[in-house]
């Protein structure tokens, strides 16, 4: 898949957010990158990643900072998918609904909680 097409997905997951959470989104940024550096990912195959402070924890002093930055992991998404548009779709709309979840404060572990 070309990369034009990927942001169109990842795109296409923001918009299909439930409005609450549109509208909630503040000072984030979403981005997309082929594969996460070594560094950030540390063996690991990372789809996506939330780098800011979650909302509940902004304080007063939440003024003239850098937009929070979640980014989507291309690659990983590619590999996983196989191919499969569909599947490579689902992927990313899962991604940038749990990185999102970050954003708002919640946890990996309370994320599991929920879905389970």
């Amino acid at each position: 898949m070309k990369l034009e097409e990927f942001e169109k997905l990842t795109a296409e997951a923001i918009e299909s957010l439930p409005d609450y959470f549109k509208q909630k989104l503040d000072n984030v940024q979403v981005v997309v990158e082929m594969w996460p550096s070594a560094e950030i990912a540390k063996g690991r195959l990372l789809l996506g990643l939330y780098q800011g402070i979650p909302k509940p924890k902004r304080g007063m002093s939440y003024t003239m900072v850098l937009p929070d930055k979640i980014t989507v992991f291309m690659g990983p998404i590619e590999l996983i998918s196989k191919g499969d548009e569909q599947v490579m779709k689902n992927l990313v709309i899962d991604t940038v609904k749990h990185e999102i979840a970050h954003h708002f404060g919640i946890s990996d572990a309370r994320l599991r909680e929920i879905q389970n």
